[in-house]
């Protein structure tokens, strides 16, 4: 997997001050989509053990309240195959941060089983995700009065609450 960018104290993608991964690859291709240059998967630069370690170290600081995976797209199945192990190590070495996702995609349409995103790994990079923040951006339904998504039609989902009961609980 390619990554195109970190953000180091970034406060626009998700509660409190974050560190943000853009990872590249989108198959989605919103019109109007703020960063088409991560839609190539091969843009930026690999995601290597340092940079995980560089991402982890970010974290540490108390004033740091998480990390936020976008894009591209994070649930796309090449970047899901990197993100999983990445995310297991990161929960293990800062169990009190939370995680929030941004995807293009549909979560009880494209990624449960027999969804157009779901593999093997789909479940499990959920189960690391505290906040998912769902489905594509529409530049007709964009608003700069919405908390933490582009257009309206976007959810930003609690998984925490979807997971326990499998009930989608909006929280913005």
């Amino acid at each position: 997997m390619n990554y195109s960018g970190i953000k180091f104290c970034d406060i626009a993608n998700g509660t409190g001050v974050r560190t943000v991964l853009f990872v590249s690859g989108c198959r989605n291709h919103c019109e109007g989509c703020f960063q088409p240059e991560t839609w190539d998967f091969s843009n930026g630069e690999p995601f290597t053990e340092e940079t995980e370690n560089r991402i982890i170290d970010s974290l540490f600081p108390s004033y740091i309240k998480g990390l936020t995976l976008l894009g591209g797209d994070p649930m796309e199945p090449e970047n899901q195959k990197a993100l999983l192990p990445f995310l297991q190590r990161m929960k293990k070495s800062c169990p009190n941060k939370d995680v929030w996702a941004y995807t293009g995609y549909i979560l009880e349409r494209d990624l449960v089983p027999g969804g157009k995103c779901y593999t093997e790994d789909t479940a499990e990079m959920l189960s690391h995700i505290d906040v998912l923040v769902d489905g594509p951006y529409i530049a007709a339904q964009y608003s700069i009065m919405l908390k933490f998504k582009g257009s309206s039609n976007q959810r930003v989902i609690d998984c925490r609450h979807y997971r326990n009961t499998g009930e989608i609980k909006e929280i913005m």
